[in-house]
């Protein structure tokens, strides 16, 4: 049997207008300026030129009076009626005309007509595959086939100088892309002259093969016996007790090698004197450069910190006259019957200068829910952006910021990620000022910062030859007044990249 039911429900939505200034909030300023070109690409009503007024776009459409992802925002479920086919032009452009649009200038006044206008040189730089390639004249090969698979090897190599292909691949690869036949015995033949080109180690398909190659190489250019015989025992380790000696165990080095700790030392030396990535002093070809633009600015004026946004090359936005020009037009018309072509002229035109107000409106929001977000940062974290002491990093997490300033955790989380500060301190990362907080012995809230700055230095300065075990890291900590466990240690080395105590041991 068919019920009927009328329900009354919350849902969280969030209009067009909303979800262009979530997505811009993500963008960081270094692509800002793209962003903006894309937009007036796409939307003829925008362009960009310089503003005619002070004042801001009018906010028409009353969008984004707050800045966080529709969580305030609730409807009730309901039919509604059907739109109206005609479209009320005059109405609009009464509306319209009688609005003040404004136009929107993105660069910040801060900036002398005596700073100098600088340019990123492009590096013009020989890649790794050029190189090599350059060689292969060098080797004696028979025929236009064997240039083939030689080109083939070449191209399989990657950017650290290794052969991570499986012959097998490459022999599919020949087949298919060059149609050519070859034999994985053939493939490894000719992978042997490639692996006597500049640089040394260039062609190995494991760490191990790599530094045996370089050693082979020295070995065959060395005149001097005594230092042949520190090769010779280098290659032999690797050889032979690789997996020990990857593992740091010296004493069971010296044991096979029959050698003192001085010989095993100088030994070591020579294999870390070899280079693990033989391609990586070359460019790709396909690596990008990235230079960290700062999206914002503190200075250090005479003790009181000055923050800016760095809105230094966007362009200026405003609604293209050409277009009111045509809204004129036809509203000059007023009071005659328009036909069917007109109205949706009207239309598009409406379409698009009501896009381009949204866009505008969003980049003015971004501004301001950016510059709101870093100074609320800047207020929480002031003495260390006053003194550059990582020790006075308080803990400080998203739900703090979004206290402060009253936007969504969401909103705070995506401003705080891929921006930059530009500090008298360098650049730092947003990210970089978010904390867990730990709790000392005292009952005192520090940050895991303040934590892990401590745990870098004692690291820095332990005895290389007897490292820090975690436990021992622990118990430094603890002495210090840090209320720590030994898996917390660990995490946290692990975060900061560090290896463990076995690892980190030298001669």
């Amino acid at each position: 049997m068919l019920k009927q039911n009328l329900s009354q429900k919350q849902l969280q939505k969030l209009s067009p207008q909303q979800i262009q200034l979530m997505k811009l909030l993500q963008i960081p300023t270094a692509t800002l300026d793209q962003r903006i070109k894309e937009e007036l690409e796409a939307n003829p009503a925008l362009e960009e030129g310089e503003e005619e007024s002070d004042e801001l776009i009018s906010e028409t459409d009353n969008f984004g009076e707050s800045s966080g992802d529709g969580e305030n925002e609730t409807e009730v479920e309901r039919e509604e009626p059907e739109a109206k086919d005609e479209f009320e032009l005059d109405e609009y452009l009464s509306d319209y005309l009688e609005d003040d649009v404004a136009n929107y200038k993105l660069k910040a006044n801060n900036y002398s007509a005596d700073d100098e206008e600088k340019t990123i040189p492009i590096a013009v730089e020989t890649t790794f595959r050029d190189h090599l390639e350059r060689q292969l004249g060098l080797l004696n090969l028979r025929d236009e086939r064997e240039e083939k698979i030689a080109l083939q090897l070449i191209g399989s190599i990657d950017d650290d100088g290794y052969l991570r292909r499986e012959t097998y691949s490459i022999v599919d690869d020949l087949a298919f892309s060059q149609n050519v036949m070859a034999q994985e015995e053939e493939i490894l033949d000719i992978l042997k002259k490639v692996q006597l080109f500049d640089p040394p180690g260039t062609g190995a398909r494991t760490l191990q093969e790599c530094l045996l190659i370089q050693i082979e190489r020295k070995l065959e250019f060395e005149e001097y016996e005594s230092e042949k015989k520190y090769l010779e025992m280098a290659r032999t380790i690797l050889e032979r007790y690789f997996d020990e000696f990857s593992k740091k165990h010296y004493q069971k080095l010296q044991k096979h090698l029959g050698i003192t700790s001085e010989e095993l030392k100088d030994t070591i030396e020579e294999i870390l004197k070899l280079n693990p990535k033989p391609g990586s002093g070359f460019s790709s070809g396909q690596r990008v450069i990235q230079y960290i633009v700062p999206d914002f600015i503190i200075t250090n004026r005479e003790g009181e910190l000055d923050l800016t946004l760095n809105t230094r090359n966007a362009p200026d936005l405003r609604i293209s006259d050409h277009y009111k020009d045509m809204l004129r037009t036809y509203d000059a018309g007023k009071g005659t019957k328009r036909t069917r072509t007109e109205k949706e002229a009207v239309m598009f035109i409406k379409q698009k200068i009501d896009s381009a107000k949204w866009f505008i409106d969003a980049i003015v929001q971004r501004q301001q829910t950016m510059y709101k977000t870093m100074y609320s940062i800047l207020q929480y974290q002031y003495d260390f952006f006053l003194t550059g002491d990582q020790k006075k990093l308080r803990p400080m997490i998203l739900k703090d910021i979004a206290e402060i300033t009253g936007l969504d955790i969401s909103t705070v989380s995506r401003v705080a990620n891929s921006k930059y500060v530009l500090t008298e301190f360098g650049t730092k990362r947003l990210k970089e000022f978010f904390s867990e907080s730990l709790q000392t012995a005292s009952g005192e809230e520090v940050s895991t910062l303040e934590v892990k700055k401590i745990l870098t230095e004692m690291i820095e300065g332990e005895n290389k030859k007897k490292p820090f075990s975690d436990e021992k890291l622990k118990n430094i900590l603890r002495e210090k007044g840090y209320n720590i466990a030994r898996r917390t240690v660990a995490k946290y080395r692990e975060q900061l990249s560090i290896p463990v105590a076995r690892l980190r041991k030298e001669l």
